[in-house]
């Protein structure tokens, strides 16, 4: 795949990295933050994203068993405890808003495990990384390119 563009003005790329980052230290566990992130990515379709964070992820120390079953996490058992298992739901209300909204009992269910201010952060991932998904797909940014 050839990218259709590479260019992202500077201001709009390090505002969004910032929100990015914010949202991963207020939500404070860093691995949670990639899950978040791979899965919107892969509900998205987003090659580069899917790349970037999957490595992250690795780094942060997600096992490999959680980073394969991630795509069917509803039907992996215990492999999700709770908390990733709200998160993952909100993630997938978000990212995939066929109804117009997020339904109340995906919401609720998240701040059963998250405080507000976790919640708010997580949030904002969400939101950021479907930001960024949409950016890399609709500019045809392949996997592991060095120019977005």
């Amino acid at each position: 795949m050839t990218a259709r563009t590479t260019f992202l003005d500077d201001r709009v790329r390090a505002s969004l990295q910032a929100v990015g980052a914010a949202a991963k230290r207020g939500l404070g566990d860093a691995g949670l933050a990639e899950l978040v992130q791979v899965r919107a990515s892969q509900l998205n379709h987003c090659a580069f994203c899917l790349d970037m964070h999957l490595g992250i992820a690795r780094k942060q120390g997600v096992s490999e068993g959680k980073l394969d079953l991630l795509a069917a996490w509803e039907e992996a058992g215990d492999v999700f405890d709770a908390r990733e298992r709200a998160a993952l739901a909100l993630t997938e209300a978000v990212t995939v808003l066929t109804d117009g909204f997020v339904p109340d009992a995906v919401y609720e269910e998240a701040a059963r495990h998250f405080e507000a201010g976790e919640l708010a952060h997580l949030l904002a991932l969400i939101a950021t990384i479907n930001t960024w998904n949409r950016l890399m797909v609709a500019r045809r940014i392949p996997a592991g390119s060095t120019e977005w």
